[in-house]
Parts: structure tokens; sequence; C-alpha cells
């Protein structure tokens, strides 16, 4: 079986939910507290690259640090949206699970379960 590697929020029911339904299958994913461990701006630009999708699209809108940031403003760059998600990782939409070169956001947990091997 492929590796699987899950950034998780312990905190999140989402995530929580996710975990869950990967235990349930037999399947024990490495855990990455992304929140304890944040990934560096060249591993978020990696997990863009396998989940398809841009550094807007990860953003978490409804947190604090989004409007504190001032990060809605249409004229930031990937590299400082990327930047921002580096430094202050409560930003950084989860749970994420990465299979192999792919990667999913688990909204709804779920949608973990399309990427499984």
């Amino acid at each position: 079986m492929t590796d699987l590697q899950l950034y998780h929020n312990p905190r999140c029911s989402k995530s929580r939910s996710a975990l869950q339904l990967l235990e349930e299958r037999g399947l024990t994913p490495s855990i990455v507290r992304y929140l304890e461990t944040p990934p560096d701006a060249e591993q978020l630009q990696e997990l863009l690259r396998k989940l398809g999708l841009g550094p807007r699209q990860l953003l978490r809108s409804g947190e604090e640090e989004y409007q504190q940031l001032n990060l809605a403003n249409p004229a930031l760059t990937d590299a400082q949206l990327i930047e921002a998600m580096a430094k202050h990782p409560k930003l950084i939409e989860r749970p994420i699970l990465i299979v192999g070169d792919r990667a999913v956001v688990g909204r709804p947990p779920e949608k973990i379960l399309e990427i499984l091997p």
C-alpha cells in the first residue's frame, strides 16, 4: 500500500472524522500536526501541486489572521499567500490526505476516500 500522510488538527472535527474513516478501513496514515510543525513555503508549493489548487483555494478565509493580514487583497501574489500560510499555519485548510503524488482536502471528510488506492 502507498504511504498515506494526513495533515491533521486533532481539535478539528472534520480532521478527526477523516482520520476515523481511514482507521475504519484498517489504514494508518502518518500524521502531520501542521500547527506544531508547519510546512515551509517549498513544502506548501509541493502540496499545492499535489492538490492541483492555487494558494487562495487552500486558505481558511474565516480565520482572524486572514482578516488581519488582508489576504483577500487580489494584488497579493501566490508567493505572498504561501508565505502567509507558512508563517500562520492556522490559515491552511484541513484535513489534507496525501497518497503518493496526489492529495485532497477532506471537506467533507469523505472526499479523502476518492484518492485511496
